[in-house]
């Protein structure tokens, strides 16, 4: 007796090019021919109807170029399964279609659904971080917008004042700090700074809880050599932009305290806390950050290589014949390279090993940011595996650190 084989449906795939205002949809079926083409507008009806007919034509799997936003909640909440292909591949891939390369959206959509068809072996489903995670990372890269701001503003003010009144330049630490704000609204022009005299001076920083070690004599000796400020008819407009400038250094300091609370608050109920905080050096907003970025996906890192790779420590290779390049990798997550050789930069002061890897780096010729992406290449491969066995760095279990501490001991005589 014949059996006759269990039909299998035939696979439909799509591909969503992403837009801001609308959204280009392709869907394909087994054989790669197009069914469907259509537009989308960005908005609640649009989504809809692009959940809809990627429904009615049996679609399961979708191509897109970006894994967050409105459109990805929309076809998750489908139950559709969301395959992230980075714009780079993308641009990479359209000479398979034609020798022309163009940027078309209608075919860039096809691209993206043809690719789900044929490569889907290599692709891997989105997989996201938990709700606690997004909200972190959202407020940590929060945060460093406005730190960025910040040192733009006090770039400003400081061109600014270089013309205007150069004596408070170089007269405290920083240019936005609160004790410098403050010197600047009290005295906002060279002639109302020309009232002091070191006793004056010293009667006014105490006034204000100035915190700092330099005293009112050494402040008041910067301020007369500075080069003088103007002091004529220009001075009180040259204020104004002065208390411009202040008045939003002083917005941004307030707003990145504000939250710095809400990043340290999210952190200590954080399930993965403990094995980021337990880093050298990890302190509150460092935690935070690489935390942030590395998010709590355990599915989206399978191995330490794929998470040195997408955090751009691990060098790129290019062979052909027998030349043999190691170059820079600069396909990679930024705001992930950013944090993790933020954290191997620092961590080399309090942690033996870490310290004699990047200066052994260095006397091979490195220089400090390639020293620094070798550390974070080995830091990945520990941080990996406390991140996947939910564990906390133990120092006493990391053998090569113990060795490198068994190497600066002194031995008994």
């Amino acid at each position: 007796m014949s059996v006759t084989p269990a039909t299998v449906p035939a696979r439909v795939c799509a591909g969503v090019d992403w837009a801001k205002d609308d959204h280009a949809v392709c869907i394909v079926d087994a054989d790669g021919e197009v069914l469907d083409r259509f537009m989308v507008e960005h908005t609640a009806a649009g989504l809809k109807r692009l959940i809809r007919r990627l429904l009615m034509a049996g679609v399961v799997e979708v191509g897109i170029e970006r894994g967050d936003g409105p459109v990805i909640e929309a076809l998750l909440a489908a139950e559709l399964v969301v395959l992230v292909i980075a714009p780079n591949q993308v641009k990479n891939l359209r000479s398979r279609y034609g020798s022309a390369g163009n940027k078309d959206d209608r075919h860039d959509a096809y691209v993206l659904a043809d690719v789900v068809r044929t490569d889907r072996r290599r692709l891997t489903p989105l997989t996201r971080s938990t709700p606690a995670t997004i909200a972190l990372r959202s407020s940590v890269r929060a945060r460093r917008n406005l730190v960025e701001h910040r040192v733009a503003a006090a770039n400003q003010l400081r061109a600014h004042l270089q013309i205007v009144f150069p004596g408070i330049v170089g007269l405290f630490a920083a240019i936005d700090s609160p004790i410098s704000l403050g010197f600047l609204e009290r005295f906002t022009t060279q002639t109302k700074a020309d009232w002091l005299t070191p006793d004056r001076l010293a009667a006014w920083i105490s006034k204000v809880g100035y915190s700092g070690r330099v005293p009112a004599e050494v402040l008041h000796a910067r301020l007369l050599a500075a080069p003088r400020g103007t002091n004529h008819s220009e001075a009180e407009s040259n204020a104004a932009v002065t208390l411009a400038f202040v008045a939003v250094l002083h917005g941004l300091n307030t707003q990145i305290a504000a939250l710095a609370d809400v990043i340290a608050e999210q952190l200590e109920v954080h399930p993965d806390a403990h094995i980021i905080k337990s880093l050298p050096r990890a302190v509150t907003l460092r935690a935070a950050r690489l935390l942030a970025e590395i998010g709590d996906a355990r599915g989206r890192f399978p191995t330490a290589d794929s998470l040195a790779c997408l955090a751009g420590v691990a060098p790129s290779t290019r062979q052909s014949g027998k030349v043999k390049a190691v170059t820079f990798r600069w396909s990679a997550d930024k705001e992930l390279r950013d944090a993790l050789c933020g954290f191997a930069g620092d961590c080399r002061r309090a942690n033996l090993w870490a310290a004699d890897l990047y200066d052994r780096a260095r006397a091979r010729g490195h220089d400090h940011p390639h020293a620094v992406r070798i550390l974070g290449r080995a830091w990945a491969n520990i941080i990996w595996r406390c991140w996947q066995d939910g564990v906390a760095y133990d120092p006493d279990r990391h053998n090569a650190l113990q060795r490198v501490l068994n190497e600066h001991t002194p031995k008994a005589a």
